[in-house]
């Protein structure tokens, strides 16, 4: 440190110099920071521990279930009655599978989402109406809607996962029974703050300790018995609502019952037209459909699917592949995965849309940044695992889209 010295006439005579030796505290700060990195990666490794470790405990139970179903069903004298339970049990366990694996992109934020504008108050009552059956007679429900509540853009069917989600905790808080109060507010941003509509779900249940508290979103922390739960619901609530441009915050008390709150975007324009739930397959009427998929038994398996609803399918092993079929062959549709070598699903529907405008298009992924990230909306997608009745609707719904534009 260097002062001037001046003298009584302010006249510049010399200057003071003190000097400190801080080396002991600059290498003293360096490894505080060291040790705080050393920390951050420890808890993340913890973290990741936690995750691989709950994946695997809960693939491996589903996967037996699936595996020791099949071996059963090669017994050629097997019963009609236990053939059908054994196949039962297998569609069952890959329900189970693909909603853990939606849970887990849900929390990581990388669950493809199909945003539409909806009037809460109408979602919310017919959510009452059906968790009342789905959570039991000793939980009393109770409705608390707002006049005037503004509609929000979410992905309508993650929203009742995770309403439901939660709903299904308060049940497992209240195990002599309670009140589960269901609640809808405006919330008008402050300073400049975006607009929210917060949906509330308060339980009279036993309530969490603050240690507990802290862990509530961590994915596959719970507190409930092995086999009970897998420790997503809260998780996916989470990433749900942080992937939808909102949040979700919680509160609870030991004794006093748990308040889960989910804040969502007000969002802009009319309230989309609710959709008529379709009964039986969704046709093709012998229209000819372009299949690409880089694997094999995914591509066999959905060439069968096709044919069962009775398209004519042209396949393709990749995108390459794909657009020298577009050249040489007249097809009504292109059904693509997005996640394969070389060139994107994504990709070949751009360029396949330049090439044919009017092109129907069927975008399919278990997971993918492009999807995830919104850039897909531009084309009807489909999530995989599907199913004859998912496959027919998503690619009659392509069609529609396509003569609508």
């Amino acid at each position: 440190m260097i002062d001037p010295i001046r003298d009584e006439a302010g006249n510049l005579i010399g200057f003071a110099k003190i000097t400190r030796d801080i080396t002991e505290r600059r290498a003293a700060q360096e490894q505080l920071e060291q040790a705080r990195a050393e920390l951050f990666q420890a808890q993340k490794l913890q973290a990741l521990g936690e995750l691989t470790g709950g994946i695997a405990h809960d693939f491996n139970n589903l996967m037996t279930v699936i595996r020791g179903s099949a071996e059963l069903l090669r017994n050629a004298g097997l019963s009609e009655t236990k053939r059908k339970r054994y196949l039962d049990a297998i569609i069952e366990t890959s329900d189970r599978a693909t909603t853990l694996t939606s849970h887990l992109l849900a929390f990581g934020r990388r669950q493809p989402l199909k945003p539409e504008i909806v009037d809460l108050n109408l979602r919310l009552d017919a959510f009452v109406d059906m968790v009342s059956r789905t959570i039991g007679s000793q939980i009393e429900i109770a409705l608390d809607p707002s006049p005037h509540l503004w509609p929000v853009e979410v992905d309508a069917t993650q929203l009742e996962t995770a309403l439901l989600n939660a709903a299904i905790n308060a049940r497992d808080a209240m195990p002599g029974g309670g009140r589960l109060t269901i609640a809808a507010r405006n919330v008008p941003g402050d300073d400049g703050a975006a607009d929210m509509v917060c949906v509330s779900l308060a339980d009279t249940g036993e309530g969490m300790s603050e240690e507990v508290l802290q862990r509530v979103f961590d994915p596959f922390f719970t507190t409930k018995p092995v086999g009970k739960g897998t420790g997503l619901g809260l998780s996916q609530i989470h990433g749900f609502a942080a992937q939808s441009g909102g949040r979700a915050e919680i509160q609870s008390r030991v004794g006093e019952g748990t308040t889960l709150r989910l804040f969502l975007p007000r969002a802009a324009g009319a309230v989309a037209e609710a959709r008529l739930c379709q009964t039986g397959l969704e046709k093709g009427g012998g229209a000819r459909v372009l299949l690409v998929e880089d694997n094999d038994q995914v591509r066999e398996f959905a060439e069968s699917l096709l044919a069962d609803l009775d398209y004519r399918v042209l396949s393709a092993p990749s995108a390459d592949a794909a657009l020298v079929a577009l050249a040489e062959h007249d097809v009504d549709l292109l059904f693509t995965d997005v996640m394969m070598p070389g060139m994107s699903g994504m990709e070949l529907a751009e360029r396949a849309r330049n090439l044919r405008p009017d092109l129907p298009v069927l975008l399919a992924s278990g997971y993918s940044e492009e999807m995830a990230g919104g850039t897909a909306r531009a084309f009807e997608t489909l999530a995989k695992p599907y199913g004859a009745a998912t496959l027919g609707a998503a690619l009659a719904a392509a069609r529609k889209r396509s003569s609508e534009a």
